[in-house]
């Protein structure tokens, strides 16, 4: 098994030896619970919020063989932001874990728990649309325009499939999608 590749950018914040030796010790166990784990990449930033107990977040994501996992957290200590989205990280993997054992095995906890199972969410509706090359500006323009949170369009910079969603802090983000 390879080393875990932890990677950590920061925003409006120092990363101390302290801090960059705790977040490699969280991370460096995480691996026991998800084997084929690659890339850690983390974000760690300080804002100014209205709230100051959410002043520091930490935005961890995890790339595996076959798994992308990611979590976000805040907090007005940021060791107590690092706790928390390492335990929400290890409760994705574990839902992820069983989702994987129910799928190559059978559905053994239903041997067990003799309670109605609860059906999986299923895709009720397949929508059809047709994509237009647009800048990102464009994209942008149009989505507020529908009044969504997101938009699906072509970038004629790359001639691909791209998506502009709103971020919850106002700004914007864009997915660009990349065969792995």
């Amino acid at each position: 098994m390879e080393p875990l590749y932890i990677k950590i950018n920061a925003r409006n914040l120092e990363v101390t030896e302290r801090l960059k030796e705790y977040l490699e010790k969280k991370l460096r166990k995480m691996p026991r619970y998800l084997p084929d784990l690659m890339e850690a990449e983390v974000e760690l930033s300080r804002q100014s919020t209205k709230n100051a107990k959410d002043s520091h977040r930490v935005e961890i994501t995890l790339r595996g063989a076959r798994a992308l996992i990611r979590a976000e957290e805040r907090s007005a200590d940021i060791f107590a932001a690092v706790d928390a989205v390492i335990d929400k990280l290890s409760r994705r993997i574990e839902r992820y874990k069983g989702k994987l054992y129910e799928k190559g095995r059978g559905r053994a906890q239903e041997e067990i728990l003799p309670e109605v199972p609860e059906e999986a969410p299923k895709i009720v509706r397949v929508k059809t649309f047709p994509v237009s090359p647009m800048s990102e500006e464009e994209a942008i323009e149009q989505m507020e325009l529908l009044g969504h949170d997101f938009f699906i369009f072509l970038n004629p910079e790359d001639g691909q499939i791209n998506v502009i969603y709103r971020r919850k802090d106002g700004n914007y983000g864009l997915i660009k999608p990349e065969i792995a």
